[in-house]
C-alpha cells in the first residue's frame, strides 16, 4: 500500500534559511501552527539521509530542524586542524550517494562538509531545511497523538520525530576550579576559534582522545610550547592514508561498479575484524604488538615511552590512526603530562600530580555528552515523562531505535549503536530502513503512532548487555567514554554491522503496541491501542 499523504495545514514549504512568523503577541489572534508528518532533528548524516529516505518513500512534508546555519551536523562543528575522519571514504558516504571524487582515502573536514553540502542540493532537501531552528522541547500531546516541536524559530506539531542529533554534538569542558578566571583563551575542539592565532603561543592540550590526536600534530611546529594533558594512553595504530590517484577517480567515475566493489571490500575487512573485539579480544594481542612497534619507531626516550603506554587491552578505548601524533609528541617543544589536570591558578595550571604549567590557551579534547544526551531533557513523552528520568539508570531503546513512552520518536545512532571497527554510516542507513518500515506500517494498518512493548525493550537490552559481558569494552581494563558513570555500556553495538542490518531489516509488530488516532486531525483525540 502506498504510504499516506495527508494535505498539509500551510502551505509549501517554507524556502531553505527562512523562518516561520514569530509567535503573535498576547492580543493577536491565535495563528495555527503548522503540522508536518515527520520532524527530523538535525542535518548531519543521519538527518540528511533521513531527508533522502522520507522523500523516496512518499512522504514530503517534513521539516528538517537545525540549529546552526547550514548542514554538516558534526563535520560542520569540528574544524579544527588536522580534522579528518578515520574510516575510509569510500566506506564513510551514503550507499545511494557515492562520490567518486573522494581527494585522499581518509579525507578532511572540508571534503566530508561538502559531500553533505551536495547531498542536500542533490537530494532537494533544501526546501525542507529549517536553520537556527534549534529544538528547545519536545512534547507528546495524548489528546491529539502527536508531536509538539518548540524551537527557537518557531513550533511545529508532527506525527513523528526523527532524532539525528547525534551523540557527538554537544561538547563536554570539566568543572575545574579557576577556569573562570584564566586570563588566557580557552575553547574546544569543536567550537574551535579561528580568529586566535596560536602560532607563538604556549598551549596546553587537555585529552589524548582521537580529536587531540589530530590537533596535537597540527599546531605543534608553529606554537612556542605545547602541554599535553593524558590522563589515560592511547593504543595507536599507522594511518594508511594517501592521495586518491586520478585513474581511480576516473574510473569510479565512468565505472560506478568498480567503486562498489572498492566499498565493499573495505566492508568486509572491517566487518572481519568485529569476533576480535566482541567475543575473542585475545586475538588482539598481534594488533597490540603492531601499536607497540609504531610507538618504538617513533619515541625513543624511554621515559616518554612509559608514559605513552598503555596499560589495558587494544580496543578497550577507542584506537587511534596516526603517523604523526608520536612525533608530535617527542618534539622538543611538548611536555607530555601523565596526569589530568586539577585546578587552575591565573594563567597556571595545576596537574592532579602537582606539577605547574604556564599557559596562554587551552584546547580542551575532552569528548561530549554521549552517555547523557542533552536532548533528553528536552523530550516528554506519554503522562509528561522526561527521557532523561526515563534514562536516569542509563540509556536504552528497543534495536537502538526506539523507546517505550516516547511513541513515534525514532532515534538514529540511539542507545547501543556506536562501532568500534566500521563506519557509522553503514547503522544509519540500517536505522533509516526501520524507520521508513515503521511508518509505512503505520500507514497499511490504519494507525497512528507505535511505541516498543515493555517486555520487548527490556529482552532486547537484556541481552545486549549479556553480549557486552565478552567484549574487549567491558573485559580489557579500562575506563571509556564507552560507559556511562554505573560503568554500563550505553554507546556500542556488541556484534557486527551485518548482524544489525538484519536486525533492523523490518519492524517486528510483536514487538510493539500501536494507537490510533479516533477523532479527525485538529479534533480533540483520544488514542487507543491496536491489536496486532
Amino acid at each position: 500500500m502506498a504510504p499516506r499523504t495527508k494535505k498539509p495545514t500551510t502551505t509549501e514549504p517554507t524556502p531553505a534559511g527562512t523562518q516561520p512568523a514569530a509567535e503573535p503577541a498576547s492580543d493577536a489572534a491565535p495563528q495555527a501552527v503548522p503540522h508536518v508528518r515527520v520532524a527530523v532533528v538535525g542535518s548531519g548524516f543521519g538527518g540528511l539521509g533521513a531527508g533522502v529516505r522520507l522523500r523516496r518513500a512518499g512522504i514530503t512534508e517534513f521539516v528538517i530542524l537545525e540549529r546552526a546555519d547550514s548542514v554538516g551536523g558534526t563535520w560542520r562543528d569540528n574544524s579544527y586542524p588536522g580534522c579528518a575522519c578515520d574510516v575510509p571514504s569510500h566506506l564513510y558516504s551514503f550507499s545511494f550517494a557515492p562520490n567518486p571524487e573522494w581527494p585522499r582515502v581518509f579525507s578532511g573536514q572540508p571534503d566530508i562538509r561538502a559531500y553533505l553540502e551536495r547531498v542536500a542540493d542533490t537530494f532537494g532537501l533544501r526546501p525542507h531545511l529549517r536553520f537556527g531552528a534549534e529544538v528547545t522541547e519536545l512534547r507528546w500531546e495524548e489528546e491529539h497523538t502527536r508531536w509538539r516541536v518548540t524551537t527557537r524559530a518557531g513550533s511545529w506539531t508532527a506525527d513523528a520525530v526523527v532524532s539525528a542529533a547525534g551523540p557527538l554534538a554537544d561538547p563536554q569542558i570539566p568543572q575545574l576550579p579557576g577556569l573562570d578566571g584564566f586570563p588566557g583563551k580557552v575553547f574546544h575542539s569543536s567550537r574551535w576559534d579561528h580568529d586566535y592565532d596560536l602560532t607563538g603561543k604556549r598551549v596546553a592540550v587537555v585529552g589524548t582522545g582521537a580529536s587531540a590526536a589530530q590537533i596535537i600534530p597540527a599546531i605543534q611546529p608553529t606554537v612556542d610550547s605545547l602541554t599535553v594533558f593524558q590522563r589515560t594512553p592511547a593504543w595507536v595504530l599507522p594511518r594508511a592514508d594517501r592521495e586518491v590517484t586520478g585513474l581511480e577517480k576516473w574510473l569510479h567515475s565512468k565505472l560506478p561498479p568498480s567503486g562498489l566493489l572498492r566499498r565493499s571490500a573495505l566492508f568486509v575487512i572491517r566487518e572481519l575484524q568485529v569476533d576480535a573485539f566482541v567475543r575473542r579480544p585475545q586475538l588482539l594481542k598481534l594488533v597490540q604488538q603492531v601499536a607497540l612497534h609504531h610507538m618504538h619507531r617513533a619515541v625513543t626516550d624511554p621515559a616518554l615511552r612509559a608514559k605513552l603506554t598503555p596499560d589495558y587491552r587494544i580496543g578497550c578505548k577507542r584506537i587511534l590512526l596516526s603517523n604523526t601524533y608520536y612525533p608530535a609528541l617527542a618534539a622538543p617543544n611538548t611536555e607530555v603530562v601523565a596526569s589530568g589536570l586539577r585546578e587552575l591558578r591565573g594563567s597556571t595550571l595545576v596537574a592532579a600530580d602537582g606539577s605547574e604549567h604556564e599557559v596562554d590557551a587551552i584546547v580542551f579534547g575532552t569528548g561530549f555528552h554521549v552517555t547523557d544526551l542533552p536532548i533528553a531533557e528536552r523530550v516528554y513523552g506519554i503522562g509528561g515523562m522526561p527521557l532523561a528520568e526515563a534514562w536516569k539508570d542509563g540509556m536504552e531503546a528497543l534495536r537502538g531505535s526506539t523507546v517505550r513512552g516516547f511513541p513515534n520518536l525514532f532515534f538514529l545512532i540511539g542507545p547501543n549503536t556506536g562501532l568500534g571497527n566500521n563506519s557509522m554510516i553503514l547503522m544509519i542507513e540500517s536505522q533509516l530502513n526501520y524507520v521508513i518500515d515503521a511508518l509505512t506500517t503505520l500507514d497499511s494498518l490504519g494507525a497512528t503512532a507505535m511505541q516498543p512493548t515493555e517486555r520487548a525493550q527490556r529482552q532486547w537490552n537484556l541481552e545486549l548487555q549479556h553480549r557486552m559481558s565478552r567484549t574487549v569494552w567491558t573485559t580489557g581494563g579500562c575506563r571509556s567514554w564507552y560507559l556511562d558513570q554505573d560503568g554500563k555500556n550505553t554507546v556500542l553495538w556488541p556484534a557486527s554491522t551485518s548482524a544489525f542490518r538484519r536486525a533492523t531489516r523490518h519492524v517486528d509488530l510483536a514487538e510493539y503496541e500501536l494507537l490510533k488516532r479516533t477523532a479527525p486531525s485538529g479534533d480533540a483525540l483520544d488514542p487507543e491501542a491496536v491489536p496486532v
